[in-house]
């Protein structure tokens, strides 16, 4: 499912075309692109829900505003999900204002729905570009994020 989502994102998210909304066209053209029917389902389903998470209905938590000082304790299930990398790693963009409270807890959302056996750091850098990119509001955020993802690292790496 995870590399449907993938091959959507940088097919249609990073090219000139005109993104196909017909989701029978969609469907036909990722069987064509070798992907199974049933992973296709899931992963337009999570792609359904990921753009449910803007209604504040669907996810009220997330009109909430977090308090002030607060700290983010995961359950079970997503440390079992997102190792100490992972959980790091939204944290420090947290501190540097790539993601809010609401942003995160799409982001983990999100997460937590993908039907993958083992989800790495590299994995939730494309959740995240997928969440910021699908939230009005927060181009800056997936400019930034964009930049983190893709920069070269200068000099030696130690």
């Amino acid at each position: 499912m995870f590399d449907i989502l993938m091959y959507l994102f940088e097919n249609y998210i990073h090219s000139e075309m005109e993104v196909v909304v017909d989701h029978d066209e969609l469907t036909d053209e990722l069987t064509r692109a070798g992907f199974h029917q049933q992973e296709i389902s899931k992963a337009l389903a999570w792609l359904e829900r990921l753009a449910d998470l803007q209604d504040s209905q669907e996810k009220p938590y997330l009109i909430q505003a977090a308090p002030i000082a607060s700290f983010r304790a995961y359950t079970p299930e997503e440390v079992a999900r997102l190792d100490t990398g992972c959980r790091g790693f939204l944290l420090n963009l947290e501190n540097i204002g790539v993601l809010d409270f609401t942003t995160r807890e799409m982001v983990i959302d999100r997460v937590m729905e993908l039907d993958t056996p083992q989800f790495m750091l590299d994995d939730l850098k494309w959740v995240v570009l997928m969440v910021l990119f699908n939230v009005p509001g927060h181009e800056d955020a997936y400019t930034r994020m964009e930049e983190l993802l893709f920069e070269e690292p200068e000099g030696p790496m130690h």
